[in-house]
């Protein structure tokens, strides 16, 4: 999958480039997917709390959009994240 250039112009940090990108490849045609942010960081060999940080810039930036997914018995399942530009 090929990657446009305009994530460079946002400034943001190499962390929100990988998880943009991660995110990005895990998404597919709707642009949604649930990924833990445990599997983010274990795939990308960086920290959770780095993850968090990246997924707050990227939000920030308004290149993802995030919303709790919920259990029918109202516990918290995932989170969905929709990635946009």
């Amino acid at each position: 999958m090929s990657f446009s250039r305009e994530i460079y112009e946002y400034g943001l940090p190499h962390r929100a480039v990988s998880v943009y990108m991660y995110l990005s490849n895990r998404a597919g045609n709707r642009k949604e997917c649930f990924p833990s942010v445990k599997t983010i960081a274990a795939d990308l060999k960086i920290s959770k709390s780095t993850v968090f940080r990246a997924l707050n810039d990227l939000e920030q930036a308004g290149l993802i959009e995030r919303e709790e997914r919920r259990r029918t018995s109202g516990g918290r399942s995932s989170t969905l994240y929709r990635v946009k530009g």
